[in-house]
């Protein structure tokens, strides 16, 4: 088997346990229950502050765990961030009811930057063990386990929960997955050398484009704007569904969990379909149509209250926003080559932290105030349709400033190798 598949498959299994972070919710609900009934009896703010700070964290961590990774390697960092995320998780599990403080250091800091340092780690090693032509497809593989993660999560914490309470619950989870991260994480590893392909595609330039060079460059701010837009609407609808799928059917749909479920699969569908697609037809036009899509679908969600509105509400939005997890960082490659993927797409993976923190927020600060998510939705979906403008400016040529000089890449189309320019 070809070591480059064997990273990917690591890879995705890696971002399968790294979406332990979907299983807050389940942990969260509890943690609100009276003590008799098993909880600890915790205010709505207090079960949301660690899963809000993990958000944070991963985010921010991204940045430096880029650098690391570059750096010192994917298979150390990776191996670091199993260790922070299992001895959060067990660190987590010493929360009491009258201690919030384990929760938010176990859970929120040192499994938020752990699963920061293990998630930028994946993607970058396993691209760099193939060609361009299957950058795409090799980016959507590995992150479309974080996506599907809640299909599992959500089941098994709920049954960790049932027959553990929390504190046990937290520790078994802990264990489990330092057991397997450790393991999966000494699989991430860089070849000794790119593909030759990919040096030829790539060329010299382009493959050493550095964070500076990134943040000179007018089309890194086009794409931060579009991925902090498309982050926003999916996290929001993500954050909400549940509660969505309450106010909008007036209580009469009382299968939330199912659609939560349904997005997850279609979340993981998308980024691997989005990755084939836009190997073939570029990644700025299959970034418009995403985004379209997804706008569309918001100004039409407050109108749905129905069973079968709800299921194809979730599968769109759910394949829309994993489309974009599998597009961005494939766009990252494209740009600015595979050398210092890690701390550059760092670098732009903090607009998902902007769509993260803002989405859920908006949509619960305009429900509480209107009694409806309607607005939210619309704001969502104006958002998404600037986004599609620039996403259709980026199929103009882009200016990308190098060290070398200037290279104009024409990525509104499929490139072939040594399709670059230098311009003088």
């Amino acid at each position: 088997m070809n070591k480059g598949w064997i990273v990917t498959a690591s890879g995705l299994g890696l971002n399968l346990a790294l979406g332990i972070l979907y299983a807050w919710s389940i942990f969260g609900k509890q943690l609100t229950e009276p003590i008799e009934s098993g909880g600890f009896g915790w205010t709505k703010t207090e079960a949301t502050l660690p899963y809000t700070i993990a958000i944070a964290c991963f985010a921010i961590m991204m940045v430096p765990a880029g650098r690391l990774q570059d750096r010192l390697g994917p298979r150390r960092v990776a191996t670091a961030g199993a260790i922070l995320t299992g001895a959060g998780l067990i660190i987590a599990s010493f929360a009491s009811p009258a201690a919030a403080f384990p929760a938010i250091l176990g859970f929120g800091v040192l499994a938020g930057m752990g699963i920061g340092l293990g998630y930028a780690s994946a993607t970058p090693a396993a691209v760099k063990w193939f060609p361009p032509a299957k950058k795409g497809l090799i980016t959507g593989l590995v992150v479309a386990g974080f996506g599907l993660a809640p299909v599992y999560i959500a089941p098994l914490s709920r049954a960790l929960l049932a027959d553990n309470g929390v504190t046990g619950a937290f520790r078994i989870l802990g264990i489990a997955f330092l057991a397997v991260t450790a393991v999966l994480a000494q699989f991430i590893r860089n070849p000794l050398a790119p593909p030759s392909a990919q040096v030829k595609a790539a060329g010299p330039a382009s493959a050493d484009a550095t964070w500076r060079d990134l943040l000179r460059s007018p089309a890194f701010y086009s794409l931060y704007i579009q991925y902090a837009c498309a982050a926003t609407a999916g996290l929001m609808i993500i954050g909400h569904l549940a509660k969505i799928v309450s106010v909008q059917s007036g209580n009469a749909v009382t299968i939330g969990f199912l659609f939560v479920a349904l997005l997850a699969i279609f979340n993981a569908g998308g980024r691997i379909a989005a990755g084939i697609i836009s190997d073939r037809i570029g990644r700025a036009v299959t970034i418009a149509f995403v985004c379209i899509m997804q706008s569309i679908m918001m100004f039409f969600f407050s109108s749905l209250s129905t069973v079968g509105g709800f299921l194809i509400g979730s599968a769109v939005v759910g394949f829309n926003y994993g489309a974009c997890l599998a597009l961005f960082p494939a766009m990252t490659a494209d740009l600015w080559g595979t050398r210092n993927l890690g701390l550059n797409y760092g670098i732009l993976f903090t607009a998902w932290g902007v769509g993260g923190v803002f989405g859920p927020i908006l949509a619960g600060a305009i429900a509480d105030a209107t009694g409806a998510y309607g607005a939210a939705f619309t704001v969502a979906g104006m958002l998404l349709a600037f986004a599609v403008l620039l996403a259709m400016i980026s199929y103009i040529d882009i200016s990308v400033s190098m060290p070398e000089g200037e290279v104009v890449v024409r990525i509104g189309k499929k490139k072939k190798p040594g399709a670059e320019k230098m311009a003088a």
